[in-house]
């Protein structure tokens, strides 16, 4: 099923196109993972998806609807997302930020009422955040905070949540940490997860879904099995990958490449 696509879509800065005439499926209720190489326009493409920048030609299309004409609250309660650099929550705690995901339902002065809270301490408690909601958000680690920010996407009470590069600046350990809570959200809440990421092998082993892109067009998008191959990663990243199986779970793994010079 897919509730989400976007239609010849073009997008730009200024005169300087980014993404052009592109058509994609977002598989409802999987993980997709959108790869490329640096200024291929994966971010570009997310940030026109949710909204947060136009688009100069094509659409994209949310329950059958053109989200550029649909309300802005209501869109919210359909869509999250999490930008690669979040803006900074100095001051804030955890329960405090957390509680910003509840503005698209927050009617006359904006007081939380008895749901409100309700969603922000399950937020918590379903990405392990609990124990610090009246910690301050910018004492925490990283891993921490990057789980507190997906708690803020969850209290939106979306289907989809977006998330721009959620394990940069992240140690192995808490990338994992991360990438293992979002598969949680996506089996067990059947939340539809679309995000960008860099590591080819992480978006292998958790995207039932991956889109290739390069210099703003899609080069293959399927499975891991039909997009990590040395064909698609030698159009995509101009590299000589050699693949092979993932010990643990199977799935197609990137062991070694060498670049492919001109």
């Amino acid at each position: 099923m897919v509730r989400l696509y976007t239609t010849e879509l073009n997008i730009g800065y200024g005169e300087r196109s980014i993404v052009k005439n592109l058509s994609v499926n977002i598989p409802d209720k999987k993980i997709t993972a959108i790869i490329g190489s640096n200024g291929c326009g994966k971010s570009t493409l997310l940030k026109a998806i949710t909204r947060i920048i136009p688009h100069q030609g094509g659409a994209v299309v949310l329950d059958g609807e053109d989200i550029a004409k649909e309300n802005t609250k209501l869109l919210a309660k359909k869509m999250a997302i999490l930008p690669q650099t979040p803006e900074s929550a100095a001051g804030l705690t955890v329960g405090e930020l957390v509680s910003y995901g509840r503005f698209p339902y927050q009617k006359g002065f904006g007081r939380l009422t008895t749901r409100d809270y309700e969603v922000i301490d399950w937020a918590l408690e379903e990405t392990g955040t609990k124990d610090f909601k009246f910690r301050a958000v910018d004492t925490l680690s990283g891993g921490q905070r990057q789980r507190v920010w997906i708690a803020m996407a969850l209290a939106q009470e979306t289907d989809i949540i977006f998330l721009d590069e959620p394990t940069t600046y992240l140690d192995m350990a808490h990338q994992l940490e991360v990438l293992e809570l979002l598969q949680k959200l996506n089996v067990e809440q059947q939340r539809t997860i679309v995000m960008v990421l860099h590591d080819i092998n992480q978006a292998a082993r958790f995207a039932d879904h991956l889109i290739a892109l390069k210099d703003g067009e899609v080069v293959k998008t399927g499975s891991g099995e039909e997009v990590i191959c040395p064909e698609v990663l030698k159009q995509v990243y101009s590299i000589d990958a050699a693949i092979g199986r993932d010990p643990r779970t199977d799935k197609p793994m990137c062991i070694t490449y060498d670049l492919i010079k001109a």
